[in-house]
């Protein structure tokens, strides 16, 4: 099969690998149809990501055909039309009885707070991802589900990480009725989250970044006010001032660490195998929330060396509320709002890239070039 290849750091070229076989008796394999590429795929395309080894194939986000299955898988056959959470959880631990299937118990031995996700280097399993035509899914009685006739092949794309972790973004902020929500990133999951506040009830949704054309995408699909901080010498004190000096009630952090990386990051991450990062838009976010109000992170970090600044959410008696999405967990919520109209998620699809020309995909992506918000990888025929 073609798949994308890790070669090092801004190095990835599409190359032939041995088709997955099945390898455990619940393991399905999918034949990708839609694949794509996530802001915190940058994270290892920069080599800022620990334990990410020359060979392996990226991909977090993909819907498929189901190819074959192991002889115990019961909810899946050959032909049915699927979509695949990001996590990859085992159904039945403590945490997964929890519905916490992002922290499953049973399918990383490298960590012992995040479980398993495709495509994201050694440190989250090993396990390779979608962007290839065919990929290996374990656990396929509780991982994928059947992806609705009504639903398009890119609605249901998105709401494999970028819908579900935005959507959950603006559930950790626990909105109230009326309140002031500032979401800092106008990236895929910035508006998503800007977008699902709405849902909750926010009275008044501000987004933050500095690229121009996001933040017009925040305005034409969230419908969301925004701030370019590059405008302002200090964003923390326009937020302040276009609050009544009192502060937004939920600050979303949907950046984290930055990806492009300063220095220090390179070094720790290509050197030391750890990612640094600099959070500085968490602290722009406790610093903009009023006193009392709640903070929801779930932009992607690594181990971070850069100061948080703890004391002042401490001082301000703020909620910081965090996790990586658990996707699946969502998707009852989210399929609703899209049957009714009230979020079409491939509207933030920006580029529709053949696999061949991932490498291309990535650089666009990257370089922030042609405006583009997301890239699709189209995998195959459907």
């Amino acid at each position: 099969m073609k798949a994308m290849v890790y070669r090092g750091p801004y190095k990835i070229r599409v190359q032939e690998k041995d088709i997955p076989a099945i390898e455990h008796p619940n393991d399905a394999i999918v034949r990708v149809q839609l694949a794509a590429i996530c802001g915190s795929d940058l994270h290892l395309y920069h080599g800022m990501m620990p334990d990410t080894r020359v060979g392996m194939t990226f991909g977090h986000e993909f819907i498929g055909v189901v190819d074959r299955v192991g002889p115990s898988v019961q909810n899946l056959k050959p032909g049915d039309r699927v979509m695949v959470p990001f996590n990859i959880f085992c159904g039945s631990c403590y945490f997964c009885s929890r519905g916490l299937y992002s922290n499953c118990h049973n399918v990383n031995p490298n960590a012992t707070a995040v479980g398993g996700i495709y495509g994201y280097s050694h440190t989250c399993g090993g396990y390779d991802g979608g962007q290839a035509e065919y990929v290996r899914v374990p656990f396929a009685d509780v991982g994928p589900s059947i992806i609705p006739d009504w639903m398009s092949d890119e609605d249901a794309l998105m709401c494999t990480d970028a819908l579900a972790t935005g959507y959950f973004g603006a559930q950790l902020g626990d909105i109230a009725e009326g309140d002031v929500v500032a979401v800092f990133g106008a990236g895929p999951v910035g508006l998503y989250a800007a977008k699902s506040a709405w849902l909750m009830g926010a009275g008044r949704v501000i987004v933050i970044d500095h690229l121009e054309y996001r933040l017009e995408k925040a305005r034409t699909f969230a419908h969301a006010e925004t701030l370019n901080f590059v405008e302002y010498d200090d964003i923390v004190v326009e937020m302040k001032k276009t609050t009544g000096y009192l502060g937004a009630d939920v600050a979303i952090d949907a950046v984290g660490a930055e990806a492009d990386g300063n220095l220090l990051q390179h070094v720790t991450g290509a050197k030391l195998k750890l990612q640094g990062g600099s959070p500085v838009a968490l602290n722009w976010a406790i610093d903009s929330v009023r006193k009392g109000g709640t903070i929801s992170v779930m932009g992607a970090y690594g181990p971070i060396f850069s100061a948080v600044k703890f004391g002042d959410a401490l001082n301000k008696g703020l909620t910081l509320r965090m996790n990586q999405c658990p996707v699946k967990r969502q998707w009852p919520r989210l399929f609703s709002h899209i049957q009714n109209g009230y979020l079409k998620p491939s509207d933030i699809v920006t580029h529709r890239i053949p696999l061949e020309h991932i490498a291309e995909g990535y650089h666009i992506f990257s370089a922030k070039l042609d405006d583009c918000i997301k890239p699709v990888i189209v995998a195959g025929a459907a």
